[in-house]
């Protein structure tokens, strides 16, 4: 686990922000204790590799709406519900809202071990992902207009001829700008610029 990674325990019950945090602490994890959504909200800052911890039921804020307030603006951190009043209703609608699990009062030590370093994994690999969506995003500006029409007719699946019939250019011409392309991109085959496009587009996770 990256030293950044931060487990974000959201509960208003002492007794459980505390038992959380030793058994967290426990397994070498870095854990901050929160005992109100407003708390968290007032530390929290958007980017912050971990997950989040989070009950239902508490004063002001619930942890359902803090959940939707974090979605709502695109916060993309894993969050696991955790709840002593936990019904299907409750189940769904947190997983609606993207909870990565919903785990019941009192639960296994270990399945919420588990739990929480199955969110940290998806939390790395959604990153990670952002990144490569958003190295992507920066090659494809720097493409021309023209170079950007050629790309996307390249990844559509149509052939040089094809594309200078469509854009009223020579087939070399087209030859030229598919060069471009492949080489501002960075792309060594047409199969990687294909899921390069795809990526960019949120076609692949």
């Amino acid at each position: 686990m990256s030293r950044e990674e931060t487990v974000f325990v959201v509960d208003d019950d002492q007794a459980m922000r505390s038992s959380l945090q030793w058994l967290i602490e426990s397994m070498g994890m870095r854990v901050e204790t929160y005992d109100s959504a407003q708390a968290f909200l007032d530390a929290y800052y958007p980017g912050r590799a971990g997950c989040l911890l989070l009950d239902v039921r508490m004063p002001g804020m619930s942890g359902l709406e803090l959940q939707a307030y974090l979605a709502k603006r695109e916060h993309r951190i894993p969050v696991i519900i955790i709840t002593g009043h936990g019904d299907v209703a409750m189940a769904v609608k947190a997983m609606k809202n993207g909870a990565v699990d919903f785990i019941e009062k009192p639960f296994d030590d270990e399945a919420l071990v588990v739990s929480i370093r199955n969110a940290l994994q998806h939390d790395e690999k959604q990153r990670a992902l952002r990144s490569q969506r958003a190295d992507i995003a920066a090659r494809m500006a720097e493409l021309t207009p023209r170079e950007h029409e050629v790309m996307t007719m390249v990844t559509d699946g149509r052939s040089n001829k094809e594309i200078a019939t469509s854009l009223g250019v020579s087939a070399k011409t087209v030859e030229v700008h598919r060069a471009r392309v492949m080489d501002k991109m960075r792309a060594d085959s047409l199969a990687e610029l294909v899921r390069m496009v795809m990526m960019a587009g949120g076609e692949t996770e």
